[in-house]
């Protein structure tokens, strides 16, 4: 190991009718002046990435980078746009303990995420590719598409198809019980009135933009075919009380996680976090009623500021932090704020739990983990905000909460979000974060380059270019989880490069 160890710089009630998003003032520009689902930027705004921090000091051009899971800068090219000439195929190296498998394996071009269920099967988001499976003892990878099956949007109030476009881009996966997954989803791209998370309130709403995006239940068949049940993440008509017309905010989902104990589906996504009853078997004609859509939506611990006129502006954006605690609680961080959704500890009392993330009295549960200059209940403007861009979160065994940032690094704090500590790990941009059950050691990977560290009683060892290979370090992690049946295993997503023609890869680590 060239890289090596060393010391790091620091360590449901049916029927019920709620409120819509709770502001003091103004309105919502989560996605203005904040990275949120928009590459994720440094202190200074640029998007370059910093050093690699290898031993050798080799490390490729910063250049532009591509966009992040959630943009909709990787849609397909315009039509008449020739398709870009194969990518090679990475030659992996075999540095101990590792695995690797991509696109000669039949991988996907690019991989935002992995996991593995219960079974011991490897889920693989591969976005606009499609999801991707690899059966325990396998060589190669099993692609699943529309065709399949797969539902990257919702139903119309009589239960039909959306008219339009339909858009496949995979972006997130949780595994769930043996031979299921729990796939989130990318909308239809667009900007301003076309973004999905904008186009339901817009001058011309447009189903095809307004209903894509969600996320399925997807069980694999014994014949290989696959079961495929949507979570429409909307609430429909008289649900929400200053809403009646409907809401339809969520549509990336970013990250999920699966909670065995409550038969819980958590979505983290643009704007907010949302529950899915992992029971759930479907109902496309309920039109997003409490008793009988299978979800719950949707929360976020946001925050009033001020834009640079001084105007009012409401901030919450990019829920890529999600994390289920032993009590049943779940931990979700944003682009501004993080929170306990105290779901677990509340008799899994949805609605106590989402007024203790978003009322008034409850301050003390929005974390503001990298702190703004002005906090609650003042209203920071631009030049006072130190958005924490939270890219990953992950529960120990010790109660603790280990959080990552695109821009800021990585942080430990305790589970009421107090005694906030940060480690320096050698980069501040970091895509995700994991505990592993082995050792209670620390995995995560840096943004912009296939760089992975693992902290470990005080030290950090780094997995560079000369473990990986220059092409493998050219891409850039985008996720990480633990697979703990069977005999533990870290899977790590390394996205792959435009710029550099690098297609995708996920590593398997079964090391100590």
């Amino acid at each position: 190991m060239k890289g090596g160890w060393r010391w790091a710089a620091a360590l449901v009630v049916t029927g019920a009718v709620w409120a819509g998003c709770k502001q003091q003032a103004g309105h919502d520009q989560s996605e203005q002046n904040n990275p949120g689902l928009d590459s994720p930027q440094d202190e200074d705004g640029s998007t370059k990435p910093p050093d690699a921090g290898t031993d050798d000091g080799e490390r490729p051009d910063a250049g532009t980078p591509p966009p992040d899971a959630g943009t909709g800068g990787g849609g397909r090219p315009d039509a008449g746009t020739p398709p870009p000439p194969p990518e090679e195929a990475i030659q992996f190296t075999s540095p101990p303990g590792w695995r690797f498998f991509g696109t000669q394996h039949g991988g996907p071009r690019r991989v935002y995420a992995v996991t593995a269920d219960e079974g011991g099967n490897v889920w693989v988001a591969g976005g606009e590719d499609g999801l991707f499976l690899l059966r325990p003892g396998a060589d190669t990878l099993q692609r699943f598409t529309l065709e399949d099956g797969l539902r990257p949007y919702g139903f119309m109030p009589d239960g039909s198809v959306p008219p339009g476009e339909k858009y496949l881009k995979v972006i997130s996966v949780a595994g769930g019980p043996a031979g299921t997954v729990f796939v989130g989803y990318e909308g239809r791209p667009g900007k301003g009135a076309d973004h999905c998370e904008s186009n339901w309130d817009g001058p011309k709403p447009d189903p095809s933009r307004y209903k894509s995006g969600d996320a399925d239940k997807v069980t694999l068949r014994s014949d290989g075919t696959l079961e495929v049940v949507h979570y429409d993440i909307f609430s429909g008509p008289n649900v929400v009380r200053d809403e009646l017309r409907g809401r339809e905010k969520l549509c990336n989902i970013l990250r999920i996680a699966y909670d065995r104990n409550t038969n819980s589906v958590w979505f983290g996504g643009n704007h907010g976090f949302a529950r899915g009853d992992a029971r759930y078997t479907g109902n496309n004609t309920c039109n997003g009623q409490l008793s009988c859509s299978g979800v719950m939506e949707h929360v976020h611990p946001h925050i009033n500021a001020l834009d640079a006129h001084g105007n009012s502006i409401l901030l919450t954006d990019a829920y890529y932090g999600v994390a289920v605690h032993p009590s049943g609680d779940v931990f979700f961080g944003g682009s501004n704020r993080s929170t306990r959704f105290r779901y677990g500890t509340n008799s899994n009392n949805y609605w106590r739990a989402q007024s203790m993330t978003e009322d008034r009295p409850y301050p003390w549960n929005r974390f503001d983990i990298w702190p703004d200059r002005v906090g609650e209940p003042g209203m920071p403007r631009p030049a006072d905000r130190m958005d924490d861009h939270v890219s990953g979160m992950a529960v120990a065994d010790d109660d603790t909460v280990w959080v990552s940032s695109f821009s800021r690094g990585l942080a430990r704090m305790n589970a009421e979000g107090g005694d906030i500590r940060y480690i320096n790990v050698g980069v501040p941009n970091l895509a995700a974060v994991a505990v592993d059950p082995a050792d209670d050691s620390v995995w995560t990977g840096a943004r912009w380059l296939g760089l992975v560290f693992r902290v470990k009683d005080g030290k950090v060892l780094t997995y560079g270019c000369p473990d990986f290979g220059m092409r493998l370090c050219m891409s850039r992690v985008s996720d990480i989880q633990v697979d703990r049946h069977g005999g533990r295993r870290i899977l790590v997503a390394f996205m792959g490069s435009d710029e550099y023609r690098v297609p995708g890869a996920i590593g398997i680590y079964t090391g100590n």
